[in-house]
């Protein structure tokens, strides 16, 4: 990749990331929803959500290391402008080379994090899902584009609103139902956000529609 070697030192390009996977998708959730995107899903979590549909993530040494240049070279196949880093938690990662290669192609990126490790990194968008199992830094809340939080019980109500206080007036506020209570908890988010309009709903569209 001449170019990219011209823009980069070779240790930009050779820093590499546990990747569970990476796939070119339609975002199912959130503001992004609807956008064809490509996922990165870096390996690695110490949030332990009970719920988590993606706990093979969770231990990084169990998944293989990929370089920046190989992950660009990935993406570069596909006709896409949106790129999603997701895991696992990112933010564990040190993400500064990872997105200065991609912004310098025109990608625009967007994070998907719990917020309970400082962010690293140049971010166009930063969705912040804080978890109970490990509370988001109070720095990450401040820097949030949107607030998604996941509802699992009516507690879930007292989260959203604890951290919603404390984002930017900017921040889109979601409210998402834990997809396998979803038939138990949708009547009182509906409700909820009826009686709160600053909320918004999002559903995990790509289980309905049946893509990853």
């Amino acid at each position: 990749m001449p170019q990219q070697e011209m823009k980069f030192a070779p240790e930009i390009l050779q820093k590499q990331y546990p990747v569970m996977e990476s796939f070119y998708t339609i975002q199912g959730e959130g503001i992004n929803t609807g956008r064809a995107a490509y996922f990165i899903r870096l390996a690695g979590c110490d949030v332990g959500c009970v719920w988590c549909d993606v706990k093979e993530s969770w231990e990084a040494e169990k998944h293989p290391m990929k370089s920046v240049e190989q992950l660009l070279a990935e993406v570069a196949v596909h006709p896409v402008k949106l790129i999603v880093i997701t895991g696992g938690e990112p933010a564990m990662h040190d993400l500064t080379a990872l997105t200065a290669v991609l912004k310098s192609e025109g990608y625009e990126l967007a994070i998907e994090t719990s917020g309970a490790h400082p962010l690293s990194g140049n971010w166009d968008w930063i969705c912040l899902s804080p978890k109970k199992f490990k509370a988001p830094l109070a720095e990450n809340i401040k820097l949030a584009q949107e607030l998604k939080v996941v509802v699992f019980n009516t507690s879930d109500f007292n989260w959203a609103e604890q951290h919603a206080g404390n984002t930017s007036e900017s921040c889109a506020l979601q409210l998402q139902p834990e997809y396998g209570n979803t038939e138990k908890v949708m009547p009182l988010i509906i409700d909820y956000v009826k009686a709160n309009p600053k909320w918004r709903i999002s559903l995990q569209t790509h289980k309905i529609i049946n893509v990853p």
